[in-house]
């Protein structure tokens, strides 16, 4: 088993936090990971990504070669058109398409999804209004990880259970509600998959 995953997204959107819950899960698992991580200028704002490498057996370089990654999960939709050159032929790209408009002359949403859709069935994600129903709208980056938790490569249960481990300490409303956005985005992921 192996799955080399790029995170995308900007200050401030918790891809941090999903590479805790994923890092996480896959050591409970039993497995091998490796992670590395840049931030842009701005802690808010600016660009942030991570290299997440699991495997069961030993991993020897932190960063995924372009055309390797098996999943680009990104929380931003130009983030993630920003990444497609690592993308594996046969790799998915999971987004969501609520954009941060930090740059002059962005690009249209429509523009963006029109190349996105150019990827092997990308599953594109509310993130925010899920996250709402849900019942907080920070918790979208929790939307997004069950969105790609069936592409990850670690069993649901242990990304939930690893979500409960480290939001332990804020109480279990908040677990609760980290866990309920968790879920949100794995039904929404099953809905467009069975779609396609």
């Amino acid at each position: 088993m192996q799955s080399n995953i790029i995170l995308a997204g900007v200050g401030g959107q918790g891809i941090l936090t999903i590479a805790a819950v994923i890092d996480r899960a896959a050591l409970q698992s039993g497995l091998t990971i490796r992670q590395t991580e840049v931030h842009g200028m701005s802690q808010r704002g600016g660009a942030v990504q991570s290299h997440l490498r699991i495997s069961d057996k030993e991993i020897y370089s932190d960063l995924i070669p372009e055309g390797a990654a098996d999943l680009i999960l990104s929380v931003e939709p130009l983030e993630a058109l920003r990444y497609m050159p690592f993308l594996a032929p046969d790799g998915r790209i999971i987004t969501s398409i609520d954009p941060f408009i930090n740059i002059e002359n962005y690009p249209s949403i429509e523009d963006i999804l029109a190349e996105l859709h150019r990827t092997n069935r990308p599953v594109l994600v509310n993130a925010t209004e899920l996250a709402r129903e849900a019942g907080n709208a920070k918790t979208s980056n929790m939307v997004m990880l069950g969105a790609a938790s069936r592409y990850i490569g670690i069993d649901e249960k242990q990304l939930e259970a690893a979500i409960g481990e480290l939001f332990h300490g804020k109480g279990s409303a908040i677990v609760a509600v980290n866990i309920k956005a968790f879920r949100k985005g794995q039904e929404l992921s099953q809905t467009q998959a069975t779609e396609t």
